[in-house]
C-alpha cells in the first residue's frame, strides 16, 4: 500500500512536473532568503531532473530570487585512479558532473537573473574525494539541506551512486559502482561507447546523508524507462535496501513526483 506520509503525484508530463516541483522548491527558497538564510538544495545530475532546473530558473526570474543565497549540494561524482587513490574524472568530460552542474544546473538559473543575483562557483558543492566523510559534517555545519531532488536508476534503484544493499546509516564515501548502474548509465551520458568506458567508481553522498540532513525533499521520475522504479517505489513503506531511492520515504512528507509516462498503466 501507499505511504499516506508521502504522496504520489502524476503529472502529464515531465514539464508539468518540473514546474510543480521547481514552485514547490521557490516557495520555500523564497521564505529563507527573506529571511537571510542560505538556502540548500541537494541536486542529481542525468535526465530525470532537468524540467525541474528549468523550471526553477523560470521560478527565479519571475519572482525575483537573489540565488547568491542558494548553494547547489551536488549528490556524486565519477572519479579516477589517481597515484594509488581517487580523484574527480576531468571536469570537462561529457559524464562529469561537475560539467552537468556547472552547465545544466548553474548556468540554466544564472542566465535568468541579474549578474549581481547569480549563484557564484563557490556556492556549487561536491563530496571530496580525499575526505568524503567530511561532506556530511560540512553540509550539517550549514544547517542542512533544505530541500533534496532525489532521483531513481532504471534498473537497480540506486540513489547518486549507492547501489542495492546500501545500508540506511551509510555516510559520503567511496564506492564501487554496481554493473546495473553502470548500464543505467549508458542511457544517462550517451556518449559512453560502452560498458567499458564508464567508470567503475564514483564519490557518494549515502543514505544517511539524504535522510539525517534533509528538511524536505521530493523523487522525480521521469520516462517509460522508470517504470520498473515506479512499482518499487509508490508501494511500501520505509527504506528498502534492495532499491535505494526508497530513501525519500525517510525524509517526511516527501512527494514521489512522476510524468504518465513512468507510472504507465498507473496513470
Amino acid at each position: 500500500m501507499s505511504n499516506p506520509h508521502n504522496p504520489i503525484v502524476v503529472h502529464p508530463d515531465a514539464e508539468t512536473l518540473g514546474s510543480a516541483v521547481a514552485a514547490d522548491i521557490a516557495d520555500r527558497m523564497s521564505e529563507k532568503i527573506a529571511a537571510g538564510g542560505r538556502f540548500l538544495l541537494g541536486c542529481p545530475g542525468g535526465r530525470s531532473p532537468q524540467t525541474t532546473y528549468a523550471a526553477l530558473a523560470d521560478e527565479a526570474a519571475n519572482r525575483g530570487l537573489d540565488l547568491g543565497s542558494l548553494v547547489i549540494v551536488m549528490m556524486d561524482d565519477y572519479l579516477q585512479e589517481v597515484d594509488g587513490g581517487w580523484d574527480h574524472i576531468p571536469a570537462d568530460a561529457h559524464n562529469s558532473c561537475r560539467r552537468f552542474a556547472r552547465e545544466d544546473i548553474q548556468a540554466v538559473l544564472n542566465r535568468a537573473v541579474p549578474e549581481e543575483h547569480r549563484v557564484p562557483d563557490a556556492n556549487v558543492w561536491f563530496p571530496n574525494p580525499a575526505d568524503p566523510s567530511a561532506y556530511d559534517g560540512r553540509i550539517r555545519d550549514a544547517g542542512g539541506i533544505d530541500f533534496f531532488i532525489i532521483a531513481s536508476g532504471a534498473g537497480d534503484g540506486h540513489v547518486a551512486f549507492n547501489p542495492p544493499e546500501s545500508p540506511v546509516d551509510s555516510r559520503s564515501r567511496i564506492v564501487e559502482l554496481a554493473e546495473q548502474t553502470r548500464r543505467d548509465n549508458l542511457a544517462t551520458f550517451p556518449d559512453f561507447p560502452s560498458i567499458d568506458a564508464v567508470p567503475t567508481h564514483g564519490v557518494t553522498v549515502g543514505i544517511a546523508t539524504i535522510a539525517e540532513l534533509s528538511k524536505a525533499g521530493a523523487l522525480v521520475l521521469v520516462g517509460a524507462d522508470k517504470q520498473s522504479a515506479f512499482g518499487k517505489l509508490a508501494d511500501g513503506e520505509g527504506y528498502d535496501p534492495s532499491w535505494p531511492a526508497t530513501v525519500y520515504r525517510l525524509i517526511d512528507g516527501a512527494v514521489l513526483h512522476s510524468d504518465a509516462a513512468a507510472a504507465g498503466d498507473r496513470a
